[in-house]
């Protein structure tokens, strides 16, 4: 049975650490302090949306078919990852990506002039 090592503790949400390895192939045990790479401080549900997103490769009406979910949502994970993972977000650049996505997408016939004034509102 393949178990992950639990990135956040379920208790207080603190980060948490590996202190010790074992090889199943020689029984060798390394015992210290590991640091996990910041993938597994993802939540379940952003690994599977980064799995998704990167499955997709990037393409945002993609990502929306596959999940099920709306541009905006789909906008809202990423900024989620991206804060999981450690990254400064800078709302202004975000918001400015975001307008200008919307009308690349309104320009190229994929939503409506309705759907693009709706999404520019939120």
């Amino acid at each position: 049975m393949n178990r992950e090592a639990l990135g956040k503790c379920p208790v207080c949400d603190g980060d948490t650490s590996i202190t010790k390895i074992k090889c199943s192939k020689c029984n060798t045990t390394i015992e210290g302090e590991f640091d996990l790479c910041k993938f597994c401080r993802l939540s379940s549900e952003q690994k599977l949306f980064i799995d998704v997103f990167i499955k997709c490769r990037g393409n945002i009406k993609e990502i929306e078919k596959e999940l099920g979910i709306s541009y905006p949502t789909v906008k809202n994970k990423i900024e989620d990852a991206v804060k999981a993972l450690g990254h400064k977000v800078d709302d202004r650049a975000s918001e400015s990506a975001n307008r200008k996505e919307v009308l690349d997408r309104l320009n190229s016939g994929e939503i409506s002039a309705e759907e693009a004034l709706e999404m520019l509102k939120k």
